[in-house]
């Protein structure tokens, strides 16, 4: 079966298991105070062009989510999100776990609008009874959206300027960072995004590793017993170099941009055989996940040889369906889907 179901069913780029194979002999720090975490770490600042960032590396991007959350929020906040984002939909009540409501808006194609966004704050602070509510102490949003949409620079400046009226924190969850920055289209650079949130995340686990996420505090605050809060989390692993060793191979000579450029390219090619073959787009995305419109029929034809996710349901007996590319798509899988 060739596989568009997701982009984390590869496993390692070479060159991060190469790097990988160092930690046999180098018998490193535990718990990620070691060297290569720390050479990893300097080449994510050089990257994002800020060199007093604080950055911790944890696993996944549920544990990641969960964890940054709560360390940021105090019992009685909850954290803003569109209806469709990840935490609130995909996480299995992961933030609810953690005792923090997540309160949601309206989205428009997957994206929060800073308008939406700046009547609810200022709705809930001219409310004589908000001391009766749940406060809300962060804002998440994800780039790209779990749509596959991309915030604009100016969207995501109004964004931004809205939490720092309200002095409210700007969480991105960038478990697919790489596939943003690079889609066609895109005008946010990586150090322009770093400069207009207070924490973000970069995916590795998507793009490139076999699995972590390295979570930037752009301005130091992050909370000084993080480690602590990672460690009740169980987020924190006693060979914590096998997550800094993979970053130090992706944040070495472009690779984790150029592996992104490459899912990117499949993303838009495979996008030109469904436009070809006169099949309709649920949403217009320029990034590695494309919804297409498909008769049931050949929905349960392609499902013989491909697999991709059923994403719901479309009038006149089709379905909606998620195909995705990765880091690892290669040519012949994109000729086997044009040929079906």
């Amino acid at each position: 079966m060739i596989s568009f179901e997701c982009d984390y069913n590869n496993g390692a780029h070479p060159k991060v298991l190469e790097n990988l194979i160092k930690y046999n002999d180098a018998k490193p720090t535990p718990y990620g105070f070691d060297e290569f975490s720390e050479r990893a770490k300097d080449r994510i600042r050089e990257a994002c062009g800020l060199p007093d960032t604080q950055i911790f590396f944890l696993t996944g991007g549920t544990q990641t989510n969960a964890t940054t959350i709560d360390s940021i929020l105090y019992q009685y906040e909850g954290v803003i999100c569109v209806e469709t984002g990840h935490i609130n939909v995909h996480e299995a009540g992961a933030v609810e776990f953690t005792e923090h409501k997540i309160i949601t808006l309206p989205g428009q194609l997957g994206k929060m609008d800073a308008k939406v966004l700046d009547k609810y704050l200022d709705d809930f602070m001219h409310d004589g009874n908000n001391a009766h509510a749940v406060f809300p102490g962060l804002v998440y949003i994800t780039f790209p959206t779990e749509l596959g949409t991309l915030y604009s620079a100016a969207e995501l400046d109004e964004i931004y300027q809205v939490c720092r009226r309200y002095e409210i924190p700007l969480y991105i969850d960038g478990a697919r960072l790489g596939y943003g920055l690079m889609a066609e289209g895109n005008d946010i650079t990586l150090p322009y995004l770093a400069r207009h949130c207070d924490v973000f995340y970069i995916g590795g686990t998507k793009i490139g590793a076999l699995c972590g996420e390295a979570v930037v505090f752009t301005n130091r605050r992050a909370h000084k017993h993080f480690f602590s809060i990672q460690k009740q989390h169980g987020a924190v692993i006693a060979k914590g170099a096998l997550i800094g060793l993979q970053f130090e191979a992706l944040f070495t000579d472009n690779l984790y941009f150029e592996l992104s450029r490459h899912a990117i390219e499949m993303a838009m090619r495979m996008k030109q055989i469904f436009r070809e073959k006169g099949f309709e787009f649920f949403i217009d995305s320029p990034t590695n996940q494309q919804f297409v419109i498909l008769p049931d029929a050949l929905v349960e034809k392609l499902s013989q040889k491909i697999e991709f996710t059923h994403w719901g349901q479309a009038p006149g007996h089709r379905t909606i369906c998620r195909f995705v590319t990765s880091w690892a798509t290669t040519e012949e899988e994109l000729k086997v889907l044009e040929m079906l």
